[in-house]
């Protein structure tokens, strides 16, 4: 291992060991006492419902170091493929300062991820739930979060928003992919995530251009810069450097709510239609749904859309790039696509990208191998059995989905890109949950494939290209480590 390595790993170690006892700190680790009483009350031998079998590891850090140290590697399932083979496919551990129960199990997953919030809630670090807030739709349960969920789910899947998106993903495309030159690579995760981010924010808030969107960008950098930092909050630390611009977002998303409220009272435009999230949520009647809290979660639904939309466009370029016979299929694919709208003289419709069958089969296979979102977690409210394992109440639950998705019980040759596993294969299984599932599953997921769909279609359509070697890193989140350098050719 050469210099840099250890450096690197040096200052892991030592970053966690701090995480950890500011974890211990503030709250976040049970006493031992009260550890103890959770497990005394179930059964760990003999018969009926086991609590899972497993290792705490050592005090304080428990196994967090491997965890993260295999997160890093080539091959970040490995923490759990061993103790997998030790204790099955659900077993107890101590990761970043929380006792949990991980599971590697599809039906097990899909149970919790499907329970109501008597028996699993929404579970993140001190540090993430700070960012968030109390009434962040990632934490709320019971009514409040059904209504909100609700509203934004029928927007999101509507043919109104899906028909603004293939218009303003065309427009913001066209004005990137012009600038493209052929003497210089392209960094295509970078152009992703501007592109997506950009229909985002005008997605949820209206806002497509000028300083008002380089703002809001510069200040939401800066925002998610905390979610993987200490779970300190003073002046100087990062995570009050992240509250501090979630502050600032916040205020200039209520200024925007502000004009929308009044022109609506001047009737300066057509409040008829909803142009936007943020006018959804105004046509409710809900007195919960108070300006301060809608634009609240619209800085908190920018993280998810922010991420997930731009990973599985450089994830799909990135696995298209090594696979020849893969590109050629998606290629003509959406050439014959072309072809058919230039002789008809018709725009192109958000389901015309959405009906071709190989282009969606790439997609489904990235997210099966890129795992977006690698896991999801739960804190139990009670004691709850699922196949025989019982998980206690105040545990953490961690549904582990990218082992899932690469196991060969489920998936013939795991590792190998194969769009074509998908021809006679049901996406609607235990075994594929890409965007979690339940009464949280992501509602924006058809707007992720929609995107998705649009940047492969300009990209393969007006450009031939060649990727230079890149590597994928899975943690904290999935990114390239070069950003995904390609050097393109126009058609």
């Amino acid at each position: 291992m050469d210099t840099c390595s250890s450096l690197l790993l040096f200052s892991l170690f030592l970053f966690v060991i701090i995480f950890l006892i500011f974890d211990k700190i503030y709250g976040l680790r049970s006493s031992t006492a009260s550890k103890t009483k959770l497990i005394d009350h179930v059964n760990t031998h003999g018969h009926g419902p086991m609590f899972p079998q497993g290792s705490l590891g050592w005090p304080v850090i428990g196994e967090t170091i491997e965890f993260i140290s295999s997160a890093y590697s080539d091959h970040p399932e490995s923490f759990m493929d061993k103790r997998r083979l030790m204790y099955g496919r659900v077993f107890k551990s101590h990761i970043f300062g929380t006792a949990t129960i991980v599971s590697t199990d599809a039906e097990v997953n899909k149970t919790v991820l499907q329970s109501d919030p008597t028996a699993f809630v929404p579970f993140y670090p001190k540090t993430v739930r700070e960012l968030m807030g109390k009434s962040s739709i990632l934490l709320i349960n019971g009514s409040l979060h059904r209504r909100f969920h609700g509203l934004v789910g029928s927007f999101l899947k509507s043919a109104l928003l899906k028909a603004q998106i293939v218009k303003d993903m065309h427009k913001f495309l066209s004005e990137s992919m012009d600038l493209w030159s052929e003497d210089q690579p392209v960094l295509l995760q970078d152009i992703s995530k501007t592109v997506a981010f950009k229909v985002l924010a005008k997605a949820l808030i209206s806002v497509e251009k000028g300083e008002e969107l380089e703002e809001l960008k510069k200040e939401f950098e800066q925002f998610i810069k905390g979610l993987m930092s200490l779970p300190v909050n003073f002046p100087g630390t990062q995570l009050y450097r992240s509250l501090q611009a979630k502050k600032k977002m916040v205020k200039q998303v209520e200024r925007i709510i502000e004009g929308k409220v009044r022109r609506a009272k001047n009737k300066e435009e057509d409040g008829v239609i909803a142009k936007d999230v943020v006018d959804v949520l105004l046509k409710d009647s809900s007195e919960k749904l108070t300006h301060n809290l809608i634009a609240n979660n619209m800085v908190d639904m920018m993280i998810p859309g922010h991420d997930s939309v731009p990973v599985l466009i450089t994830l799909a370029v990135k696995f298209l790039s090594d696979s020849p016979s893969a590109l050629h299929f998606l290629t003509e694919e959406n050439m014959e696509l072309k072809r058919l709208k230039e002789l008809t003289g018709e725009p192109l419709y958000w389901n015309d990208y959405l009906s071709l069958p190989f282009t969606q089969k790439v997609i489904t296979e990235t997210l099966r191998m890129g795992n977006v979102i690698i896991g999801v977690m739960r804190k139990a409210m009670k004691d709850v059995e699922i196949k025989g394992c019982v998980i206690p109440k105040g545990w953490c639950f961690l549904a582990y989905l990218r082992s899932v998705h690469l196991d060969k019980l489920y998936y013939e040759s795991p590792y190998k890109f194969n769009p074509w596993r998908w021809q006679e294969r049901d996406m609607n299984t235990s075994s594929f949950s890409p965007f979690g599932g339940g009464q949280r599953l992501c509602p924006g997921l058809d707007l992720a494939r929609l995107e998705a769909s649009i940047f492969l279609h300009h990209l393969v359509t007006r450009f031939r290209w060649t990727a230079e070697a890149d590597t994928i890193i899975n943690f904290p989140t999935v990114h390239m480590k070069n950003k995904l350098p390609i050097w393109i050719k126009r058609r």
